[in-house]
């Protein structure tokens, strides 16, 4: 038996990746939009290092997110060329449809998750992660390295098979994509909440005024119902089309349950049944809402574990 393969040894290398898997998992977080492929992501990363000799690996950090981000390009790729998700089925004129939702990480207020922080460290909102959904395989993954890691572009060049120029260029391009569909929130979740909370209780109220007072006159709401719909993500734009939407919600308010989602205020919509109807993120800027994203795909929402909400 060799000395890497011995029990002693390959449990403090399973120790070592440990330590590195939170990082890892918000790694591919990012670049997937998918908690279960994150974590098959970060697993088939533990095969391959424990299959490699890092004696002379420096940085053992820098090493593991390179191979985690070359599996996600992997699987980006795949997606793009079976034409599946995240890209949506192609509308009448044969572009693309609207991104999906990606899957929405929650917690109740005032709860501790250590793990999420990690994930959500540089406040990946949910509309910064529909809007990664719309880059290709190659300015995803420059631009959640760079942008949000660190990472240098003469690292990301080979990786992606670009010289570091391109790499910045792809960067660069997602960069203002990012900026112009995906706002950075209020970070201040007091006033997020403010907003939230009004935008509910005029919805409940069929208040029509106030919704428009709450809402950013350019507002978007993205709704993903999954396979069941023709189209999987329907998106509405402007603060009348949304805020009538609203008050046809109007009765489902009462149900809503306060939440974090991805780390900004939202909320769990579940009926009486004890079945969850949906989860709404919202992104607040200077006190008004500039973009919705609701989950309302029975599948999806049947795999979170949504029952600190139900207790509530």
């Amino acid at each position: 038996m060799d000395e890497k393969s011995s029990p002693d040894a390959r449990g403090a290398r399973a120790a070592l990746f440990e330590q590195h898997r939170p990082h890892l998992k918000a790694v591919a977080y990012r670049m997937l939009g998918s908690v279960t492929e994150a974590d098959d992501a970060v697993q088939e990363s533990w095969l391959r290092y424990d299959r490699t000799d890092t004696a002379g690996v420096e940085n053992l950090g820098g090493w593991l997110t390179t191979v985690v981000s070359r599996v996600c390009l992997n699987l980006l790729r795949t997606r793009a060329l079976r034409r599946e998700e995240p890209l949506e089925p192609a509308g009448p004129d044969g572009e693309p449809g609207p991104p999906r939702i990606p899957d929405p990480l929650l917690r109740r207020e005032g709860v501790v998750d250590p793990e999420q922080e990690v994930m959500l460290a540089d406040s990946v909102g949910l509309a910064l992660m529909v809007v990664l959904e719309s880059l290709s395989p190659a300015e995803r993954v420059a631009f959640v390295l760079h942008d949000l890691f660190a990472v240098p572009f003469d690292e990301i060049a080979p990786l992606i098979e670009k010289s570091a120029a391109a790499a910045r260029q792809l960067a660069s391009r997602a960069r203002r994509k990012v900026q112009g569909q995906a706002p950075a929130p209020d970070p201040d979740l007091g006033r997020q909440r403010v907003a939230v909370d009004a935008f509910f209780a005029a919805a409940r109220h069929g208040d029509l005024e106030a919704l428009l007072a709450v809402l950013d006159p350019d507002v978007v709401l993205r709704s993903d119902g999954g396979a069941a719909m023709a189209r999987h993500t329907v998106v509405l734009s402007g603060a009348a089309t949304v805020a009538g939407q609203a008050v046809l919600w109007g009765t489902l308010s009462p149900f809503a349950r306060p939440a974090l989602v991805n780390g900004a205020a939202g909320a769990v919509v579940i009926g009486d049944n004890g079945r969850a109807l949906s989860v709404m993120a919202f992104t607040v800027v200077d006190g008004g809402i500039v973009a919705i994203d609701v989950l309302t795909d029975p599948e999806r929402l049947a795999a979170l574990d949504l029952s600190e909400f139900r207790r509530s």
